[in-house]
């Protein structure tokens, strides 16, 4: 599994330098050497940057800067492509231009050698291909950044594809993540307007998702898990997975010979039903969502096959998104409250699922919100489109420093997927009347009799075990306190202003005494006439008289000015 070794540093190894440069010269070649100048990278590197060539070349010069990102991604690879595909699901952390830009992003890269595959099987199953399987092509059906895909024939004659992984791959995203949690650790600390957005978490679980699509014994879970969560309905077709020939570096299962959602020309040849499609696929992830929180989280229309009989089969579960079922409830709520334009309740909504500091202007945030609710106040519900309600929404959210959850904007990037591809199928497709049936179960389940009972007695369980532990606990706490150990600690808050005026008054104190001794001494000084003199004045007592008087009008200027005397 890959983790952050140490958040905020990198290693000083050969391999992190050399990729740290790497990554520095595909910066300054899209012509992005602002952003390694105000990160201060330079400051964090053994060597300089002036072997660097810091001028990006003509052609590139002349693109959009989100155009020249996107091919920056692409250049530096698996982690940086993988990183724009998910910051293209975060309008409240990069703008709507990057978004677009950032969804383009293609995973292609050049297959690697059949040689290389036969190590990966002999390390991982210690047989080659040719030795577990009665046919193996050699050449790849399709090569990504992570894999790459050979079609095979079992020895019972079943067809299937098999995922090889990348070699190497492990390693070389995990030197790229520990670099990206030092930019991200450098965006904190140098550009204010980052701080909020918490981009060391944003790497985190960047790093956590990552992990789970390099391991293929995940996506062997996500598959049976879906298998099971719709077994029995028609509608839907889940590809057989096998256990048996696969690894955390080798996935073997059926190969789907479909067509894919994007031939729109080709299902109508072969005589599916467009629109019949259309609202399967989005009711489909629409169960996934608000019935079972465990869902496809790319349903992109790559990932989606349409097989005879207007069957849907979505591939492809390396990425899934999950929600609790309080998260289902809430956004459950919030998305009723704004098809009914209940305003008082989406600012509600919104803010229980959102993380927020406490000092949330509510009274703006609702405004906000009700100006955005009366661009769709007067459209029938058939012409609201929730991708565009969900576009503004976030980018409202994130202009009053609140962020929805990860799992939710995942959530929403599947829901407007899917409502792309379907209206792509069927421009009449309406998924917030879709959606309906679904939200209105939700809310109607939580008071359901057995649900009540449910909760009931897991609350009155909790209680019991809390009053079972807690002599246990009392004794605790009272040795504690016969033995001195116990500590009680006390966060004041508010209390700055209070701090500012004792350390005002304390200054004026020490001023007026240091004044007063002046004067004192410069008396002493006069009356024993101590040379030399001016005018048969004590020069130095004279001194300090004028000092004397030049402090005290400073001490008043500075009482008058904050008014108080």
């Amino acid at each position: 599994m890959i983790s952050i070794k140490k958040l905020g540093a990198i290693g000083r190894t050969y391999r992190h330098l050399n990729r740290y440069h790497r990554i520095l010269r595909v910066l300054f070649k899209y012509g992005f050497e602002d952003l390694v100048e105000l990160l201060h990278i330079d400051q964090y590197l053994e060597s300089g940057l002036q072997m660097i060539n810091r001028k990006p070349r003509e052609q590139i010069d002349k693109l959009t800067r989100p155009e020249r990102l996107r091919m920056g991604l692409e250049e530096l690879g698996p982690t940086f492509i993988k990183l724009g595909q998910l910051l293209s699901t975060r309008p409240d952390f990069i703008p709507p231009d990057y978004l677009y830009e950032l969804a383009k992003l293609q995973d292609n890269v050049p297959p690697f050698s059949f040689a290389e595959v036969e190590e990966i099987f002999l390390a991982e199953t210690e047989q080659k291909p040719s030795e577990l399987f009665y046919r193996f092509e050699e050449t790849p059906l399709a090569a990504a950044s992570i894999g790459q895909v050979h079609r095979a024939t079992m020895k019972d004659g079943q067809d299937v594809v098999v995922k090889v992984q990348r070699p190497d791959i492990e390693q070389v995203v995990s030197v790229d993540l520990e670099i990206l949690a030092h930019f991200a650790t450098l965006l904190e600390v140098y550009v204010e307007e980052m701080q909020g957005h918490r981009p060391t978490t944003v790497v985190e679980e960047f790093a956590r998702t990552l992990s789970s699509e390099i391991d293929y014994t995940v996506e062997i879970s996500n598959i049976q898990r879906f298998t099971r969560q719709f077994e029995g309905n028609e509608d839907i077709y889940v590809p057989k997975v096998y256990r048996e020939l696969s690894t955390e570096r080798i996935l073997t299962m059926e190969n789907i010979k479909g067509i894919k959602a994007s031939r729109v020309d080709t299902l109508r040849q072969h005589g599916m039903d467009l629109s019949l499609v259309a609202k399967r696929g989005a009711k489909l992830i629409m169960e996934q969502i608000f019935v079972h929180g465990f869902f496809h989280a790319d349903p992109h229309p790559g990932n989606i096959f349409i097989l005879p009989d207007n069957v849907v089969c979505f591939i492809d579960f390396g990425m899934v998104g999950r929600l609790s079922r309080k998260d289902r409830e809430d956004f459950t709520d919030l998305l009723l409250n704004i098809v009914s334009r209940n305003e008082r309740k989406v600012t509600e909504g919104v803010l229980k699922l959102t993380n927020h500091s406490s000092t949330v202007d509510r009274e703006a945030l609702s405004r906000d919100l009700s100006a955005m609710l009366d661009r769709f106040l007067y459209l029938p519900l058939k012409e609201l489109e929730a991708g565009k309600i969900f576009q503004n929404l976030m980018e409202l959210v994130s202009l009053h420093k609140i962020y929805f959850k990860p799992n939710l904007y995942l959530m929403m990037k599947a829901l407007t997927t899917v409502e792309g591809v379907g209206q792509r199928l069927n421009p009449d497709l309406e998924l917030i009347r879709l959606a309906e049936p679904f939200m209105r179960k939700v809310k109607t389940d939580r008071f359901r009799l057995g649900r009540i009972a449910d909760q009931t007695g897991i609350t009155t369980a909790e209680y019991l075990q809390l009053i079972r532990e807690l002599p246990d606990e009392l004794r605790s706490i009272l040795s504690q306190i016969r033995k001195g150990k116990m500590k009680i600690e006390f966060e004041h808050l508010g209390l700055e202003k209070l701090h500012e005026a004792l350390g005002q008054a304390s200054n004026r104190i020490a001023f007026a005494i240091v004044l007063a001794a002046l004067l004192i001494g410069s008396s002493l000084i006069v009356l024993s006439g101590i040379p030399p003199k001016w005018y048969d004045i004590p020069i130095i007592g004279l001194a300090g008289f004028l000092m004397a008087g030049v402090m005290g009008f400073w001490l008043l200027l500075s009482i008058l000015r904050h008014g108080r005397m």
